[in-house]
């Protein structure tokens, strides 16, 4: 199948959203479908405001049109809700080509957390873009349900992967990489922003080392406040890996994740994972023998991580081994809304039709 991915978040960008559409689509060609990846590196860009790594489109709506004509996707799929999401909404919409969306980002906490916008603006805007997706696909049980009080429609579960070749314990004929810290070592990696809530982490009263793996706006400002926490920047493939096997216990403080990836990388090392029960950790970590949830989601976070030095890390990489990219991009696949046969053909037939009309118009 032809597939058109329209996406704000790419390479060069470093966050699950785009780990997960990276090796979605790896998947996917891999399987024989040929897809084409519309993404903020083909445009002229802008920093985001407040988030000044992220770079937002300009000017996307004819070149994404062109792009439609050119490739002729069977399927379309748009990942996000910015200026290149808006450019393939509006174009579907125009051309009554059918679509499906997918929530990656609590959006409207994400806002909140940084501008002076109710929850309320943001959820409306939410609403109206998904609102004529075939399908909204979503990573988890907890989410779906949530977004279904929101009053979302077409609710469809698209779970998540981990690569566990990166992703896997340490011998011991590996070096330790956190030699000369104190042990136990507790990691958190990702984005060093305020919705991430790592200061919950933080300032935390825990024995051994806290340390941060990532980097982002917030960063000078927390190592600052907090000089006992180790700010180590960011990391990436293989040596990643290494830190994740190489800690004690992950903690995820995020409340505004709809899955985080990263409680998967750290299972995948075979690091229990301690977290506040908020969606994501509560659909993984229950049952699992591979973390401890907090009560809630404003304390119990530090018992919670030392009751995980006590669980067994074999049983914790067991339970990661569950989930494959591969399984996960065949999933996405199942909920993709192609456009159906004869219609599809006849469509682009017409289009290309138009398009010559117009040429010989013009000369």
């Amino acid at each position: 199948m032809r597939i058109l991915l329209a996406t704000d978040a790419w390479e060069p960008q470093v966050n699950g959203v785009v780990r997960t559409l990276t090796r979605v689509v790896d998947e996917l060609r891999a399987m024989g479908h040929i897809v084409d990846v519309v993404s903020p590196d083909q445009f002229p860009t802008f920093p985001l405001p407040t988030y000044p790594e992220i770079k937002l489109a300009i000017g996307a709506y004819e070149p994404v049109q062109e792009r439609f004509k050119l490739f002729e996707p069977e399927a379309i799929h748009i990942a996000t809700e910015g200026p290149i999401g808006l450019a393939a909404r509006r174009i579907c919409l125009e051309w009554k080509l059918p679509f499906t969306t997918s929530y990656h980002t609590k959006f409207p906490e994400y806002v909140s957390a940084r501008l002076p916008l109710p929850l309320a603006a943001g959820y409306t805007y939410m609403r109206w873009f998904h609102k004529p997706s075939g399908r909204l696909m979503v990573a988890t049980p907890t989410m779906r349900d949530e977004l279904a009080k929101h009053g979302f429609r077409n609710l469809s579960p698209w779970s998540r992967g981990v690569d566990t070749d990166i992703f896997k314990p340490r011998t011991a004929e590996d070096p330790d990489i956190f030699e000369g810290l104190a042990r136990p070592i507790f990691l958190n990696v990702g984005r060093v922003a305020v919705e991430k809530n790592i200061e919950a982490f933080a300032s935390l009263d825990l024995p051994g080392t806290k340390v941060v793996i990532g980097d982002g706006p917030q960063r000078e400002e927390l190592a600052e406040k907090y000089p006992e926490v180790k700010f180590l920047g960011a990391k990436f493939g293989e040596e990643l890996g290494r830190y994740f096997a190489g800690a004690d216990v992950f903690c995820f403080p995020s409340l505004t994740d709809t899955f985080g990836l990263v409680i998967l990388e750290a299972m995948a090392a075979g690091v229990p994972v301690a977290a506040f029960s908020a969606p994501g950790p509560v659909d993984i970590i229950p049952g699992s023998n591979a973390g401890v949830l907090a009560p809630g989601q404003t304390d119990g976070l530090k018992e919670a991580c030392l009751a995980c030095l006590e669980l067994d890390r074999t049983v914790v990489r067991k339970f990661a081994e569950k989930f494959s990219w591969r399984s996960c991009a065949e999933e996405f696949f199942r909920n993709l809304q192609p456009y159906p046969e004869p219609e599809k053909t006849r469509f682009w037939r017409r289009l290309r039709r138009l398009a010559r009309l117009r040429k010989k118009t013009a000369a």
